[in-house]
């Protein structure tokens, strides 16, 4: 059915170890060469960690899959060198519009901060994505990607983890110090533990048709036309790339339909089909076709690119480190599509777990630095759980009351703004801050801005002391960071345990527009201690030496 896409097949080596019958010790293990365990992979290796990386496949995902990726997505992928193609390829967008049966009920705007490096969304399918993230990690000499790789059986056995994997060449055993689970909400490593899912599962089913779309719709476009009639929809959208999530159409009574629009002229269709659907049916071209029709007109001519019909739930697992196994990704929890809170929540969860695992390797911090991964991911998760479960209770409501006020909110919607924040098409993903982080260090001085200790930093345009023009996060890179606004009165205190970068604003950068100290309500003296994954450890009006020792102490959970 795919007519836009070629996909790879990459090839199966036999390793040395295994030819020759060696069990070999590797330092780092990360099974599932998906979006999180690639992105995982290449974190890894920017902080010098060897990978070997297993994959039971040797190729790229099959259909579109995740489409959705976030500003702060883009933002850690920025960092590992592989955004600026992804942007380019993938369709930008920040807008979003719902409508309520037949009109529009209220439009939003993801990125109403301007001057950020990353655009708010883009799309682009995770085929796409996975092909860039594998010649990525091709290219970096400390991963080694092992396809047709199956992980058959793990045991822990104090201070490493023996694997059993099987190849086409037949089993043979490892040894890894650490063993990073990214194998998907199927993940044979979390069976192997006993470590199970809890949560919600939901009954309703949905339809994805991936669709390309014949006719040159933009050259048609009217930038008038505001309807719920899909022909109409995406004629618009031709002009403007833009989330469109109808309640109730015309074309789709009684329902829910999500509209995306992808790279290639592939369009992105999530239809609800309720309880009963027979998903082997649903997915037959006989049953697709008249539901793109009566959406599109019949005079859009359309070919199916991809058709799946899904059931989802919103669960986790209760711990995320297991010992010298630490999991991520989809393998730890699941949400529900809507709100793109799924693979956008993988890459935090692997920018999070990076950066720890490289200081215990290190011998910068000890353990207790990978029980906070535990700690704020699953807190993380649990945010994106609740945001998950409200967004799927409001598209899908489960009694006749129910149904009736989520009615009368859409009603509402269109003439009263105090209705519009309790429409819940999907919250999208924005990265949870960890307030109640341990490794925070609370504030002694007052601040009127949001971005307390916890928080992810937020870019800002600056220009470099050579005059040219950068930003914020380009120029924290992957360590701790002392951003202070003007010089230090003392020198850095002795005995770090880590290396710490300095960033002088007035010397190293400067910030001519002033964005910068108003988003981090700064002055002139403040100082802000920031995490190797761009979170906000610390920060102080006065910089004090003995103070940014113990932020960076307890920041690597060493006190």
């Amino acid at each position: 059915m795919q007519h836009t896409y070629v996909y790879p097949e990459f090839a199966y080596q036999q390793s040395e170890a295994q030819r020759l019958g060696e069990q070999r010790r590797h330092r780092v293990v990360i099974v599932g060469a998906g979006p999180i365990g690639l992105t995982l992979a290449l974190d890894c290796a920017q902080r010098g960690l060897p990978v070997l990386l297993l994959d039971d496949n040797n190729s790229v995902s099959i259909g579109s899959r995740a489409v959705c990726y976030a500003k702060r997505t883009l933002e850690i992928w920025d960092r590992l060198g592989v955004a600026a193609p992804l942007v380019e390829k993938g369709v930008r967008w920040q807008l979003g519009k719902v409508f309520f049966r037949d009109e529009l009920a209220y439009s939003f705007d993801l990125l109403p901060l301007a001057e950020q490096k990353q655009p708010a969304m883009i799309n682009l399918q995770q085929y796409y994505l996975e092909e860039q993230l594998v010649a990525a990690c091709q290219a970096e000499p400390l991963i080694t990607l092992a396809w047709k790789h199956k992980l058959l059986a793990l045991e822990q056995q104090g201070d490493h983890v023996l694997l059993s994997v099987e190849t086409p060449d037949g089993v043979f055993r490892l040894e890894a110090d650490w063993l990073l689970a990214c194998d998907g909400a199927g993940s044979d490593t979390r069976r192997m533990l006993g470590a199970d899912f809890k949560g919600q599962a939901f009954q309703d089913r949905f339809l994805i048709a991936d669709v390309v779309i014949k006719t040159d719709l933009a050259a048609r476009a009217s930038a008038d036309a505001v309807s719920a009639d899909g022909e109409a929809a995406l004629q618009r959208l031709g002009g403007a790339p833009e989330r469109w999530f109808w309640f109730d159409p015309p074309f789709h009574r009684g329902q829910s339909v999500l509209l995306h629009k992808q790279c290639d002229e592939v369009w992105r269709i999530d239809f609800q089909l309720g309880w009963g659907a027979d998903p082997n049916e649903e997915r037959k071209p006989e049953r697709v076709i008249p539901r793109i029709q009566a959406m599109l007109g019949p005079d859009i001519e359309f070919e199916l690119e991809w058709v799946s019909v899904y059931q989802f739930a919103c669960r986790r697992m209760e711990r995320f480190r297991h010992g010298r196994v630490l999991f991520a990704g989809d393998a730890a929890h699941q949400v529900s599509p809507f709100g793109a809170r799924g693979a956008n929540t993988g890459v935090q969860d692997a920018d999070n777990l990076a950066w720890k695992l490289a200081a215990v390797i290190r011998g910068e911090a000890g353990e207790r630095l990978l029980d906070s991964y535990d700690e704020e991911r699953v807190f993380a998760a649990d945010d994106n759980l609740l945001n998950s479960t409200r967004s799927t209770d409001f598209i899908t409501p489960k009694s006749r009351a129910s149904l009736r006020l989520r009615n009368a909110v859409l009603e509402l919607a269109r003439s009263e703004p105090f209705a519009r924040p309790l429409v819940n098409s999907g919250r999208l993903s924005t990265p949870t801050p960890y307030l109640r982080s341990s490794l925070n260090t609370a504030d002694a001085d007052a601040f009127d801005a949001p971005l307390r200790p916890g928080s992810p930093c937020v870019d800002a345009p600056l220009r470099d002391a050579g005059g040219h023009t950068s930003w914020l996060l380009d120029q924290l890179g992957a360590g701790f960071v002392l951003l202070s606004f003007g010089p230090l009165a003392a020198e850095l205190p002795a005995g770090l345990p880590v290396p710490l970068q300095v960033l002088e604003i007035g010397r190293d950068l400067h910030d001519e527009q002033g964005l910068l100290a108003q988003r981090y309500d700064a002055r002139p003296g403040s100082c802000y201690l920031i995490r190797p994954d761009q979170y906000l450890a610390a920060r102080w009006r006065r910089y004090q030496p003995e103070a940014l020792r113990a932020a960076l102490l307890r920041a690597l959970a060493l006190q």
